[in-house]
C-alpha cells in the first residue's frame, strides 16, 4: 500500500472517532508535517534561507570585526606621548559600539531594527540579517582584537624593521598567526549565529522556525513541525562542527611541517 493511501485511510479512521494505535498516530503526524501537500518543501527553503542569512551575517560581521579590531589594537599600542586624536575619536565609537551591542539582547536589537529604524520596509529577512551581522561583528572584533593583543609585540617590531608600513605588518605578520588562534572561537561564533538566525522570526523573516511555525499553523500541531526544525538544527550545527574541526586538525598539522 502506498504511503499516501494508508495515510487517507488511517485520517479517514481518526475523522471518524476511532482510536489509532500509537505508531499509526505517529505515522499521520509525521505525514501530515513533512510530507502531505509537499511541506517537506517548505523546511528546505527555510534551510537554504537560513544558511544563506549566516553566510551574509558571518560576512558582515568579519568585516566589522576585522575594522573594529585594527582601530581599537593600533589606539591601543601607540607610544605615550604619541596618540593621534582621530584614532582616539574611532577608538571611542567602537567602544560604544561594542558596548551597546554586547551589553543588550540580540532580540531585542532585532526588534529595534524590524519595528523602528526599518519600520517602512517589508523585507523582513534583509533586516534580520542585518541586525544580525551588526550584532556578530561586536563579539568578533573583542575576538580577533584578544588574538591580535595576545601576539608577541615583537612580531609587528620585526616586521617595521623590515621596512613594512603597518598595514603590511598586519597583513603578512600578524593577522596570519593571529588567525590560528582565533580559529576555535570565531568558529564557536559561527555556530552561535547560524542559531541565532531563527530570531528573525520574530519581525517576520522566513527562515527554518518561520517555515515549522506555517506547517504548525496548517495542520493546527506544532509539535512535529518544532521537533523537526530543532533536529534539523543540531544535524547541521554537528556538520558545522566537524568542519570546524577538520579545519582546526589541518592547520596543527601545517604547523608541524
Amino acid at each position: 500500500m502506498e504511503w499516501a493511501q494508508l495515510y487517507t485511510d488511517l485520517t479517514a479512521q481518526l475523522v471518524s472517532g476511532t482510536d489509532l494505535p500509537w505508531w499509526q498516530d505517529f505515522f499521520v503526524n509525521f505525514y501530515r508535517a513533512f510530507v502531505d501537500g509537499g511541506r517537506w518543501t517548505l523546511y528546505l527553503k527555510g534551510v537554504l534561507t537560513t544558511l544563506r542569512v549566516t553566510a551574509l551575517a558571518l560576512i558582515m560581521g568579519i568585516v566589522l570585526g576585522v575594522l573594529v579590531a585594527i582601530i581599537r589594537s593600533a589606539h591601543d599600542q601607540q607610544r605615550p606621548g604619541r596618540r593621534n586624536p582621530i584614532l582616539g575619536i574611532l577608538n571611542l565609537i567602537c567602544k560604544i559600539y561594542t558596548t551597546v551591542i554586547r551589553g543588550t539582547p540580540m532580540i531585542v536589537q532585532m526588534l529595534i531594527m524590524g519595528s523602528i529604524i526599518f519600520a517602512s520596509s517589508r523585507n523582513f529577512t534583509i533586516i534580520g540579517t542585518i541586525a544580525l551581522g551588526i550584532n556578530s561583528g561586536a563579539y568578533v572584533s573583542e575576538i580577533i582584537r584578544g588574538g591580535l593583543m595576545s601576539l608577541d609585540p615583537g612580531q609587528a617590531e620585526a616586521g617595521r624593521s623590515l621596512g613594512l608600513n603597518y598595514a603590511q605588518t598586519m597583513r603578512f605578520i600578524v593577522i596570519p598567526q593571529a588567525f590560528k588562534a582565533i580559529l576555535p572561537a570565531l568558529g564557536n561564533e559561527f555556530i552561535v549565529l547560524f542559531k541565532d538566525t531563527a530570531l528573525i522570526t520574530v519581525i517576520g523573516g522566513k527562515e527554518l522556525l518561520y517555515a515549522a511555525q506555517a506547517v504548525g499553523a496548517k495542520t493546527y500541531s506544532v509539535i512535529f513541525p518544532y521537533l523537526g526544525a530543532a533536529v534539523i538544527y543540531l544535524i547541521l550545527v554537528m556538520i558545522l562542527t566537524w568542519l570546524q574541526g577538520k579545519l582546526e586538525r589541518r592547520l596543527r598539522q601545517s604547523d608541524r611541517r
